[in-house]
């Protein structure tokens, strides 16, 4: 259970943290329709995504993948990335370190 609030981040999507530390930081991002899209952004933090559920369709740099259920993936610091949701689902992000600007 997790005491933050669910945070609208855009079109049919929300961004809620789990649970945080200063070295590390576990956000739940939900898609509630396809089309709905994570915004192309860069960060100093290093990112970690697993796909809990659904299907998206990742920029990473210069290059995009389809993931699905049960894929992972790490973004290094600074690199542009962003998805679009193909089928309705949860990526779950954890970052190093945390995101204050989540907080």
């Amino acid at each position: 259970m997790t005491d933050f609030p669910v945070i609208p981040t855009g079109e049919d999507v929300t961004r809620q943290v789990l649970s945080d530390h200063p070295d590390l930081m576990v956000v739940v991002f939900r898609f509630a329709s396809a089309g709905a899209e994570g915004a192309l952004h860069n960060h100093p933090h290093v990112q970690s995504t697993y796909v809990e559920s659904g299907r998206f369709r990742f920029t990473l740099g210069e290059r995009q993948q389809e993931v699905g259920p049960g894929d992972s993936f790490v973004v290094p610091s600074e690199m542009t990335h962003g998805c679009v949701c193909l089928e309705p689902g949860t990526l779950v992000d954890c970052f190093t370190p945390r995101r204050d600007d989540f907080l």
